[in-house]
């Protein structure tokens, strides 16, 4: 089984265009994604996903890989799946997806989110995973920018959304978590996602990964130790600038 990140990367973005291209502390920031995930153990490779040949200049330019993608691609999970196809990965090949606006991304965190298919007692029963991260900031708990999720005795995903979840009627003692947008899965799991229709629930709240679970694919959540915020407004590059300069 061979285990290969992606790191699906587009230039138009209606509030951050040429998001990967953006200068932190020096570096464009997918080169911040790119080496910093390249520093996990047991990856095959690790490649950028792209459309844009302005992105992919850049990528060649610091000693990265670069695939090419169709410009016709929808999502993140349609661009990985059009370069999973140009490596000819396997059925049971991992994939994995990092989101190149995740400059502070850890190693192992990576790590982290392939850790249960290499399990020993790993049986086959999901081809999903994904990581969760508790949240510190309160600020984060009702914000919808940063998507909420809960999960069942076993570590499987059972909600993702922008609302606060769970939401305490009577009183407020529990720990609240979010998401970080890491995934892993097998390449025959990305196909078959692929050929899903686009559910409701996903389209009701902008996430992908509702999509999964509407159509009863199970989804292991393990929680991470390393928060990985994304840069999604011009003035998130000067916080992440700020914490890579303090040794993030």
């Amino acid at each position: 089984m061979k285990t290969v990140v992606f790191i699906p990367a587009r230039y138009g973005s209606s509030r951050l265009p040429g998001k990967p291209l953006k200068l932190i502390a020096g570096k464009p920031m997918v080169q911040h994604v790119y080496e910093r995930v390249a520093k996990a153990e047991g990856l095959d490779g690790v490649f950028v996903a792209t459309d844009d040949e302005r992105i992919a200049e850049v990528v060649r330019g610091f000693g990265g890989q670069v695939i090419m993608t169709p410009e016709a691609a929808q999502s993140g999970t349609d661009r990985i799946a059009a370069a999973a196809d140009t490596l000819g990965l396997a059925e049971d090949d991992l994939i994995i997806n990092v989101q190149g606006d995740q400059p502070l991304v850890h190693p192992e965190s990576i790590e982290a989110v392939i850790a249960p298919f290499k399990a020993a007692d790993y049986d086959g029963s999901f081809e999903m995973s994904t990581l969760s991260f508790k949240i510190i900031n309160e600020a984060e708990i009702t914000n919808p920018k940063d998507v909420k999720l809960v999960t069942d005795i076993n570590g499987f995903a059972l909600y993702f959304s922008r609302a606060t979840i769970p939401h305490g009627r009577d009183y407020w003692d529990h720990d609240s978590y979010k998401h970080l947008g890491i995934y892993a899965y097998t390449k025959r799991f990305v196909d078959t996602f692929n050929q899903l229709p686009m559910s409701r629930l996903e389209n009701i709240e902008k996430l992908e990964q509702l999509r999964a679970l509407e159509y009863g694919h199970k989804i292991k959540v393990i929680e991470s130790q390393w928060d990985s915020p994304e840069v999604d407004l011009p003035g998130d590059i000067d916080i992440m600038e700020a914490l890579i300069l303090t040794g993030h």
